[in-house]
């Protein structure tokens, strides 16, 4: 039986730069660091390729883990760092905020793009899409109180 979301996970280029993003900037906390370099045949074979070299991070948040991937062999494809939200795939990560309007204005300090200010979702949420240094969306929202977003 399935029974939780654990992570959701993010290849790039930089692992040191996306993870300093999601560190300093979201507040996720590093718990663990690894790389290998062509030696891991198991982890080959749950990635279906041969011969990884490969850099990870694990993340923290209260309830989840983000899992950074920084591979230097073989290296993939690059992705376009303005993707749609309406392409086909994963689109985005959302993490849970008190103050959507506070964030929103420590970020946009920061000089972090948005595609708007935080709006009312269906009456659900405040809402609104960043992108990390990537071009990576994430979602910042605030539930409303008692609604079904809450955790």
């Amino acid at each position: 039986m399935v029974k939780h979301l654990h992570h959701a996970s993010i290849t790039t280029t930089n692992i040191e730069r996306l993870a300093a993003f999601y560190i300093d900037v979201i507040g996720f906390t590093e718990v663990l660091r690894t790389e290998w370099d062509g030696d891991m045949p198991d982890c080959d074979a749950i990635f279906a390729l041969d011969k990884t070299s490969v850099k990870i991070a694990i993340l923290r948040l209260a309830n989840g883990f983000l899992e950074l991937f920084e591979f230097r062999a073989p290296i993939g494809k690059a992705g376009s760092p303005d993707r749609p939200v309406n392409d086909v795939g994963y689109t985005h990560i959302c993490v849970t905020v008190d103050d959507i309007e506070a964030e929103y204005a420590r970020l946009t300090a920061l000089g972090i793009p948005f595609h708007c200010s935080p709006r009312h979702a269906a009456g659900l949420c405040k809402a609104t899409y960043l992108r990390d240094p990537d071009g990576n969306i994430v979602e910042l929202m605030e539930p409303e109180p008692g609604g079904p977003f809450v955790i």
